[in-house]
């Protein structure tokens, strides 16, 4: 499936109402299925949040605009590296984002083809964040 930036707009827009609900439902999520992760994150995560609901925005805002929106990715995959994030946290965080996106869109906005699209941005994004990562955590 490609990434369909019509299915990705119309479905965010149904989540987007619910603001910081999103990313506070995100991290419950995330760190219930993924008890490991739990120690890279700070113990409030109220900035945290914001800056997720923040980045997520931008995704939606950039997504047809390639070249801001990897320029985005790459600054995000670089200050990853700085958190100890690693590219085998990216699969738990897609699947607790689609998850959560699926919660707060309901049955009537989330469709297979929402899911699918939504599925090929996260690939684009954590791709995209995974190089950054990984080149910023190598011994230059």
């Amino acid at each position: 499936m490609t990434i369909n930036p019509v299915l990705i707009k119309s479905s965010f827009a149904v989540v987007e109402p619910h603001g910081t609900d999103v990313t506070a439902h995100f991290y419950q999520h995330l760190f219930e299925h993924n008890p490991g992760v739990r120690p890279l994150f700070a113990e409030h995560l109220d900035a945290q949040q914001d800056r997720l609901w923040g980045a997520l925005g931008a995704l939606v805002t950039h997504l047809e605009d390639t070249e801001t929106l990897v320029g985005i990715l790459r600054d995000l995959g670089g200050r990853h590296a700085g958190y100890g994030a690693l590219p085998e946290h990216f699969p738990a965080v897609g699947a607790s984002l689609l998850a959560t996106l699926r919660h707060f869109a309901g049955e009537e906005a989330w469709t297979a083809e929402v899911e699918a699209s939504w599925t090929a941005v996260y690939g684009v994004v954590a791709g995209t964040m995974t190089e950054a990562l990984t080149a910023a955590q190598s011994p230059s």
